[in-house]
């Protein structure tokens, strides 16, 4: 199907709408939508918070009596099933709208393709896959926890030219620009949580909390601490986010953790004693968590690249050498070059002067 100039410039501002939800619609999956009427913006809203109104129905209310007979796009396709909301198919039919493009289906089970189909027998026009690509990346993350049921997991590193992490003593304060930073608490700001190693919180005691942008919110801190050694004193035990410590230890110190109000998650460890990967991420699906961005340090990077459990990357090149210092990886047990992790999709971008490499795994 060909599309106009016009409509991609709608649907366009459609996904720029949704994209403004990051963060804030988990677990529901982030959707702009825009009413034209003889080529002219009528209206237009977004999903701005889980169990908030739908960005169909934002719309629809923002342009009254005269999105009748207008044409709707949205980037996904709008629901036929009571939620928390009514059904927005409903209200499309109500109002009076004739067309309705859509970028993709929702992979729901409770959405796909009724939405489209109730809208065509009730005599209104669909359109579909117009800028699908860009859709599905959007809500890669709503995707893999609907169709997968899995947590979508991101990896963020700052690795100098010789891919190093931090210097012989372990620090890494700083590898990467401050823009590179900035940049970095943007992801956090869009992510349900965050995730780190118990071995970065006794060494750097961070806080992982949203600080250099603006926000609303803070992600849910996540700890990988098998034997449960976390000082409860360390930072981000704090009640500037919820916290979750995650282990395979039975220890007193868990009933003082919870007595904080901090979570206590006891998953299966594997033969090195270490978190059993999947048997976490399977309990944080059931909580809810749909995405995860992982920090560090070494040993988390290595476990997950090891499970080849990584679905995106995020990895800042500074201009630097060290020679010497704690390297991004260790041992993945990959024995061959041909049989080496491989990356697709990559994206390059200069932040000041490091280089962000985007990719995902093959």
């Amino acid at each position: 199907m060909s599309w106009s100039k016009s409509d991609i410039a709608f649907m366009k501002r459609a996904l720029s709408l949704a994209a403004r939800g990051a963060g804030y619609t988990s677990p529901n999956p982030m959707v702009g939508a825009v009413i034209v009427k003889h080529g002219q913006l009528i209206s237009s809203g977004y999903h701005r918070r889980f169990g908030g109104l739908h960005a169909e129905i934002e719309a629809i209310r923002s342009g009254g009596e005269k999105v009748r007979r207008a044409t709707m796009y949205v980037n996904l396709e709008p629901c036929s099933h009571f939620g928390k909301t009514p059904p927005c198919v409903d209200e499309i039919v109500k109002a009076g709208i004739s067309e309705v493009i859509v970028s993709m289906i929702d992979p729901n089970p409770l959405v796909a393709k009724t939405g489209i189909g109730k809208l065509r027998q009730r005599g209104v026009k669909v359109k579909l896959g117009l800028l699908a690509s860009e859709a599905e990346r959007l809500n890669e993350s709503y995707t893999k926890y609907i169709v997968k049921h899995e947590p979508f997991v991101i990896m963020k590193a700052a690795v100098t030219l010789d891919g190093m992490i931090a210097d012989a003593s372990g620090s890494s304060q700083w590898i990467s620009s401050e823009r590179s930073r900035r940049f970095v608490h943007g992801l956090r700001r869009k992510v349900d949580s965050v995730l780190v190693g118990i071995e970065t919180v006794l060494r750097d005691d961070p806080e992982l909390t949203v600080r250099l942008v603006r926000s609303r919110r803070n992600p849910t801190r996540i700890v990988l601490d098998s034997r449960l050694r976390i000082p409860l004193e360390a930072r981000i035990l704090d009640r500037a986010a919820s916290t979750i410590i995650v282990t395979g230890a039975k220890k007193e110190k868990a009933e003082l953790l919870k007595q904080r109000g901090k979570a206590v998650w006891l998953v299966k460890t594997n033969e090195e004693g270490e978190i059993d990967l999947k048997d976490f991420l399977a309990r944080a699906v059931g909580e809810g968590i749909t995405n995860i961005l992982v920090e560090g340090g070494r040993k988390i990077y290595s476990s997950f690249l090891r499970e080849r459990l990584v679905d995106k990357f995020y990895l800042f090149i500074a201009p630097k050498f060290l020679g010497d210092g704690i390297r991004l990886v260790e041992r993945l047990d990959i024995k061959r070059v041909e049989h080496s992790l491989q990356l697709k999709d990559v994206s390059l971008r200069r932040v000041d002067s490091d280089t962000l490499v985007i990719a995902y795994p093959q």
